[in-house]
């Protein structure tokens, strides 16, 4: 669940709802949008009239229905659900790579990371719940807008004592140097990472591990050239995420006819009443399949720790 400070406010599957709470609603896994709710808000979809009224009091996980019987069911807003409802001011990252970057960047409670740029805050959220509830994460935007949109969002989800987001050009300016050998981990998610990665050395504690994220093979390369200075055990991923759908079907009955040859009319009918009777007889079978729209390419994770001085 998503962390705040204040245990009133902590979200768990234990809290019901109340005014003021922030919401997944589902209709279903494609098919998701944030709410606020208010008392005397309502939502209007294809399946009728929902009042937040009723919402609330009740836990998160509920399924509630409208006044025309249709439901929806209220999730509470982790990481992974935000991921998919958080509105796009960028490009963003998304669960699978998510996951190989907190494990690979070793990322546990009490952390110090660093973050750039936060973008529309996807990584940031899952990067708060995995240092929650005594480390902190710092995250730049050179945009001052983005900045403070993403702040808002901090705000609504309940992670603004987890997450500091500053307005920064790291490529230019380099990271704070307040914080010069205290970080453990720093994310880099820029055009030209190499120009902001000897200022990530600065910071970085000694044998702290840093990840750069790049859609293109260039960047990659660049950046690897400049890594090869001050860092080591230098890697590279590409990570690629195959769903597939499950279903219930019902199998279709084959009959074989003897060949080439049909028989008589008489055998025919026989044929066919048999081939009916079976048909009845099957139950729907759960099938799986790879979805329609699986994921291609997002980019490649450039993974590297800083070397130790003896």
């Amino acid at each position: 669940m998503l962390p705040a400070i204040e245990s009133t406010k902590k979200l768990s599957f234990e809290r019901r709802i109340c005014d003021g709470d922030l919401v997944i609603v589902y209709e279903r896994h494609d098919n998701m949008k944030a709410v606020k709710v208010c008392e005397i808000g309502c939502l209007q979809n294809r399946f009728g009239v929902f009042k937040h009224s009723d919402w609330i009091g009740k836990p998160f996980g509920s399924k509630v229905f409208s006044n025309k019987g249709g439901f929806i069911y209220l999730l509470a807003p982790t990481p992974e659900l935000w991921t998919l409802v958080l509105s796009h001011r960028t490009q963003i990252l998304y669960i699978a790579d998510i996951s190989f970057v907190i494990m690979y960047l070793e990322i546990v409670p009490g952390c110090l990371v660093f973050e750039s740029g936060t973008g529309s805050g996807s990584l940031t959220t899952s990067l708060a719940r995995a240092i929650a509830p005594s480390g902190h994460v710092y995250t730049f935007d050179f945009h001052e807008q983005r900045a403070a949109s993403a702040r808002d969002d901090f705000e609504k989800t309940g992670l603004s004592s987890l997450v500091t987001v500053g307005v920064r050009d790291i490529q230019g300016e380099g990271f704070p140097d307040e914080f010069s050998g205290l970080v453990d981990s720093v994310f880099l998610d820029l055009p030209q990472p190499w120009l902001a990665i000897p200022s990530a050395g600065k910071v970085l504690k000694q044998d702290g591990v840093l990840c750069s994220f790049s859609p293109c093979i260039e960047q990659v390369q660049r950046s690897c050239e400049m890594l090869k200075t001050c860092f080591t055990d230098i890697r590279i991923f590409e990570v690629l995420l195959r769903s597939y759908e499950v279903r219930e079907e019902r199998l279709e009955s084959w009959q074989n006819h003897g060949g080439g040859s049909l028989g008589s009319r008489k055998k025919r009918k026989h044929s066919i009443e048999v081939s009916q009777q079976q048909e009845c007889n099957i139950s729907p079978a759960i099938m799986a399949r790879p979805s329609s729209e699986g994921r291609g390419h997002t980019g490649y994770l450039t993974f590297a720790r800083l070397k130790c001085i003896t």
